[in-house]
């Protein structure tokens, strides 16, 4: 039962090698990697005239130079993730930048703030888009909670079906959202040439000066603006995801992208400038704007739906990244393995489900009210954001390809602007992020927790391929023992099994052919006198290829009355939590087998010492 609804929510399993169907064209990405960055222009805007306000309405004008900063600074970044895409072009981007770069640690609080990042992205998404909703409908207010969960676990189910699939379904309401803002754009312009709108409120000629504005009042308000960029950096996590040729296609999206959010952003700032738009607690800034250039017209809802929706929709952002950052964390051995696992429809489906439950654990916390998040969602950003501009300065010093120094001036520029707005934050809403100081430090610590397990691991697996197997005496049994690699676990279990009898099967499932030859050489060297079988499987499945071929050997040993044996290769953890790290194929395997009755089933057990 569980199975057919497996299939039935997330589909048919993939073979491996449909995998670049699941590869998304430049428009496809551009819906899916940008959600979280197109909708910012929904309340970066708003948050810049917040603090403007608090001075008076007349300072209201320097939202336009504030926004011509952030301009600068968008344009910079853009520019450097464009650099990043081609220079590491396996994706991880800040991570990839800052490891290579500037070192480890570096490296891996760039991504250990990118990851919490993403589960702040979508918290905070999805309640905003749950606002919106219950804003709209106020008989499901006192149901806020319930809805966010529910529309975390649709956006959860949607991402286990693959790219392809979430990517064609989300595409729609994502385009609806930049065709309506292109039409407020347009609108609010042709209204302003021909002075068909009246504005809401005259506004102060650009110049005025304002009694009681300060630096420190500018500059907060210029990184409050700065929340705006969240979501930029999404496209250089997820190259891999990308057609070929890759990393030329993550560029032109990422232009695209910065295009976009670009003319958005200084379109909204300027018309609400111009209209004289003010902050108000009823109603947001873009819904006013709305309202004065359609009144209460059908564009005007049409508008609000599209923002609603692109709010909830930016949590696609982290479902595209997350997986894909862990996934190289994985790779480097500083976060489980399992995430290194594709799913049945060939997506990193530990990592999906894993954001998924901490996002709907932080609704939970939270009651659904993640305002108090935003700063940190912000500065969480702004770190990769730094480390990665430092790391291509010292990537460009190192290299000295042709043009470097261009580039070199642009990763400069923007690196002291993210430094510059880093400083701001701790200095304006200290109260605010202080956690940052705390849960980047302990996510640090656990990564290297668990760099540390593998290490340790790797050093008691590790084999000399060199030194064959002893001699042990046998017996006539057909004995099976499924590998998955040369270690010393598998070295204990296969003598174990030549004592048992001469007919010793090793055996090897492979996902790809490249695999299945690696280990077919590195048998050949070990130089043992034990067969060894490889079976390749499309599915990635170990269990069905394996029974199949136990099958077969098990009808073979009944015609001469022979006993077939399984051996298990089995380590122990030394500490509990250390069993966490590691993929239990061992343990599903024998359940499989444990139903028959004409196998024997051995464990040998191997025991960590540290």
């Amino acid at each position: 039962m569980l199975a057919t609804l497996k299939r039935i929510l997330i589909g048919r399993p993939l073979k491996s090698n449909e995998s670049k169907s699941q590869k998304l064209n430049k428009f496809m990405a551009l819906a899916v990697l940008s959600s979280d960055a197109l909708s910012s222009v929904a309340y970066g805007p708003e948050q810049i005239l917040l603090v403007l306000i608090t001075v008076s309405a007349a300072a209201l004008w320097l939202s336009l130079p504030i926004a011509l900063c952030i301009l600068v600074l968008l344009i910079a970044l853009v520019l450097s993730y464009t650099q990043i895409i081609f220079a590491y072009p396996q994706g991880g981007g800040a991570y990839m930048v800052s490891k290579e770069n500037l070192g480890t640690y570096f490296g891996l609080t760039a991504g250990g703030s990118l990851l919490v990042d993403y589960v702040l992205t979508v918290a905070v998404s999805v309640s905003a888009g749950t606002d919106a909703i219950t804003s709209a409908f106020p008989a499901l207010h006192a149901h806020s909670v319930l809805l966010a969960v529910i529309i975390v676990m649709i956006i959860t189910i949607l991402n286990l079906r693959g790219l392809t699939d979430s990517a064609a379904l989300l595409s729609y309401p994502v385009y609806l959202f930049v065709l309506m803002m292109f039409l407020v754009i347009a609108a609010g312009l042709f209204g302003a040439l021909t002075g068909h709108v009246a504005p809401v409120h005259p506004h102060t000629q650009i110049g005025t000066p304002v009694m009681g504005i300060g630096l420190f009042l500018l500059l907060r308000a210029f990184s409050s603006g700065c929340s705006a960029l969240t979501g930029v950096e999404a496209i250089s996590n997820a190259i891999p995801s990308f057609k070929e040729p890759a990393p030329k296609n993550a560029a032109k999206t990422l232009l695209m992208m910065g295009g976009i959010l670009a003319i958005f952003l200084a379109g909204i700032v300027f018309l609400s400038y111009w209209y004289g738009i003010r902050p108000i607690s009823n109603q947001t800034v873009l819904s006013q704007l709305a309202q004065t250039l359609f009144g209460r017209s059908i564009f005007y809802y049409l508008i609000q739906a599209a923002t609603a929706l692109i709010l909830v929709l930016a949590a696609n952002t982290g479902y595209s990244a997350f997986p894909l950052l862990a996934f190289n964390l994985a790779r480097d051995k500083f976060m489980p393995r399992p995430f290194k696992v594709r799913g049945d429809r060939l997506g990193y489906s530990n990592g999906i489900i894993t954001l998924g439950v901490a996002s709907i654990l932080l609704i939970l916390i939270f009651r659904g009210k993640t305002e108090n998040l935003i700063p940190l969602y912000a500065v969480g950003v702004f770190i990769p954001f730094s480390l990665s501009q430092t790391g291509m300065i010292v990537h460009w010093i190192r290299e000295k390809q042709k043009h470097w120094i261009p580039k070199l001036l642009t990763n400069l520029l923007g690196a002291l602007i993210c430094y510059l707005i880093l400083i701001i934050f701790f200095v304006t809403k200290f109260g605010q992020i202080w956690p940052v100081l705390i849960f980047i430090p302990l996510v640090v610590l656990i990564f290297r927790k668990i760099h540390q397990h593998y290490l340790l691991v790797a050093d008691q697996l590790r084999v000399d391929l060199s030194t064959p197997l002893r001699t042990v005496n046998t017996k006539d049994n057909i004995i099976i023992v499924p590998v998955a690699g040369i270690t010393q676990v598998v070295k204990q279990s296969l003598i174990y099994a030549r004592s048992l009898s001469d007919n010793v099967i090793a055996v090897y499932v492979g996902d790809s052919p490249e695999a299945i030859a690696r280990m077919e050489k590195e048998w050949k060297e070990w130089k043992t006198e034990i067969r060894l079988v490889t079976l390749h499987s499309l599915y990635r499945s170990i269990i069905n290829p394996l029974n199949k071929f136990i099958e077969t050997v098990k009808w073979k040993a009944d015609q001469t009355g022979s006993t077939v044996t399984v051996v298990f290769p089995q380590f122990y953890t030394k500490k509990w939590w250390h069993s966490l790290l590691h993929n239990q194929s061992g343990t599903l395997i024998k359940a499989s087998l444990l139903r028959r009755t004409d196998v024997v089933i051995a464990t040998v057990p191997y025991r960590f010492k540290k």
